[in-house]
């Protein structure tokens, strides 16, 4: 059985669901562009399409937009004939929008059918960010009248619920005047109402009465060219007011127009329905451009995770040359094994309780570790510096990638210092690692020694000891070792190696070894992860998934088929 069609409120609320979850946290160039367009959508999809879906026949809203200073509120008041709404005479100002209605038309603004966000206000107490309605017994019914902020106002939240406000309208009068009627912002403005289909009206006011037949073909030939032949345009020529108010002559034919509309129930549909159409056929265009800045903020977060994940790895390569090169035997490490070897200590570390009993009597009467121990000690503190210089130098080659990087500089911004060394516990961590490390050989090596069932009691007299040469055994690579360091480090550790070879066998000694490289290099690698998870987790906390720039296309599509059923 074929599911049912979705409805088109439903298609519209799951697109404006995926725009509003979308995230955009990382500084890429379509980033701006791409919150302010899903902003818009769903603003306009709330404030607009929704509402006017729900009701149809509800009255036509009216938006009277224009830019700083061109008339509009002198312009509302001069088509009620009341003083309804409050010139800015300071500059720019933040004040209350003013919707006039019918009184009959007041329930269908008073609720949150339209500009939900905005809360209701009567009377001249209302302020920013509420919307103020005015009732009036001689507007005929079906017209609504809103005065809209300045679309070019210096005041940030001002100049966006002007764009909010006519992205609610059923029909804009955009008003400006003879001496700006060119400027850039006007026709941004129209040129979006043109791409959304919005029903559009213009009004060209403080027109010189000697120039108004030049300026108004002027102004209809740019309409044209513009693609904007259907927009009605009005002039209003320059002419001394009356209490405020222009001269009846110059707004009885916009009155007359918008007075034609609210009577004509036909007319006032069609406007609604060019506007509406218009909104939603704009949805798919503007859904994409957002839809390829999600890719992009995909793509930026790949690079990041890349960055990151290659100084990570390059650290576990720094590692696994650091052990495998010999260096690690230099200094302390290959003094405590020329102690532990080169005067005998292995060997009788390997003999009966007594010895053994004597050599920590020793130890703890003088304070001094069991060679073996000292070895073990050199051998943890030179693991230990090793995991740290490799991970302090992944942070800050990630960092320093990460600035180059488009997002990477905003995601690590004031948190530089912190993140161009290891995190706080990174130490501790490492020489936890370094240490169990450890304990894993030894536990080897007694393993290996409960198989050799002659040599148990030989073994278990010497685990320590046996265990202290396989660790050094992992680092004797001697690559990093000349002249003299080769003789006493790998000449030394091939006696002790030979010893154990003839307990274990020569295969196991190197099994041995293989087995304990491997386990400080786990290790090691889960110390580096841990790291790096650090820089990950800011990239996953900002970045989209995959799936979002697909999902608002799914939504797109949902939308088309829903348009397409209800048609």
């Amino acid at each position: 059985m074929t599911a049912p069609p979705t409805r088109l409120p439903d298609a519209l609320a799951a697109l404006r669901d995926r725009l509003a979850a979308a995230p955009f946290g990382l500084a890429t160039g379509r980033r701006d562009d791409a919150v302010r367009a899903a902003r818009a959508v769903t603003d306009q999809i709330d404030d607009y399409l929704l509402p006017r879906l729900r009701d149809l026949d509800a009255p036509l809203l009216t938006v009277v937009g224009g830019s700083t200073g061109a008339g509009k509120s002198t312009l509302v008041n001069s088509l009620v004939g009341a003083p309804v709404t409050t010139a800015g005479v300071l500059r720019p100002t933040t004040r209350a929008p003013v919707l006039v209605c019918a009184r009959a038309d007041l329930p269908a603004f008073s609720g949150d059918r339209v500009l939900p966000g905005l809360p209701r206000v009567t009377g001249p107490g209302s302020g920013p960010g509420t919307l103020q309605l005015v009732a009036r017994d001689d507007l005929p019914a079906g017209l609504a009248l809103l005065d809209a902020p300045d679309v070019d106002s210096v005041v940030e939240s001002n100049r966006e619920l002007a764009g909010q406000l006519l992205a609610a309208a059923d029909l804009w009068v955009f008003v400006t005047t003879a001496a700006r009627y060119a400027d850039a912002v006007p026709w941004h403005l129209l040129r979006t109402a043109q791409e959304r289909g919005t029903a559009l009206a213009v009004v060209l006011d403080r027109v010189p009465p000697e120039a108004a037949a030049e300026v108004a073909a002027d102004l209809g030939a740019m309409l044209r060219t513009a693609g904007l032949d259907a927009a009605r345009l009005f002039v209003i020529e320059e002419r001394p007011l009356a209490e405020g108010r222009l001269p009846e002559g110059q707004v009885a034919p916009l009155r007359s127009w918008l007075h034609g509309l609210a009577a004509d129930q036909g007319a006032r549909a069609a406007v609604v329905r060019q506007t509406l159409t218009g909104a939603l056929g704009s949805l798919e265009q503007r859904a994409a451009g957002i839809a390829a800045a999600l890719e992009e903020q995909v793509a930026a977060a790949d690079a990041l995770r890349g960055a990151a994940a290659a100084a990570y790895t390059a650290a576990y390569e720094g590692i696994d040359a650091g052990v495998r090169s010999g260096t690690l035997l230099r200094g302390e490490v290959l003094a405590r094994w020329q102690e532990f070897v080169g005067t005998g200590e292995w060997m009788r570390a390997l003999q009966g309780q007594v010895s053994r009993l004597r050599d920590r009597m020793v130890s703890a009467l003088t304070g001094r570790p069991a060679p073996e121990d000292s070895l073990q000690g050199a051998l943890e503190n030179s693991v230990e510096r090793l995991l740290r210089a490799e991970a302090d130098r992944a942070a800050e080659r990630t960092v320093t990638t990460w600035r180059s990087l488009p997002g990477g500089a905003g995601l690590i911004a004031g948190a530089e210092r912190e993140l161009e060394q290891v995190s706080p516990d990174f130490p501790e961590a490492a020489a936890a690692q370094v240490r169990d490390w450890q304990g894993t050989v030894l536990d080897l090596v007694r393993s290996e020694g409960a198989d050799k069932r002659s040599q148990a009691r030989f073994l278990s007299w010497g685990v320590n000891g046996a265990g202290a040469v396989i660790m050094v055994a992992v680092f004797a690579q001697t690559g990093g070792l000349t002249g003299g360091e080769i003789a006493v480090a790998g000449g030394t550790t091939a006696v002790g190696q030979r010893v154990l070879e003839a307990v274990f066998g020569d295969s196991a000694v190197r099994s041995l070894a293989a087995r304990a490289r491997e386990d400080l290099q786990a290790r090691a690698d889960g110390l580096l992860r841990y790291e790096q998870a650090r820089f990950d987790q800011r990239v996953d906390d900002a970045a989209p998934s995959r799936a979002a720039a697909d999902e608002v296309r799914a939504a797109v599509r949902d939308l088309d088929v829903a348009r397409r059923a209800g048609a």
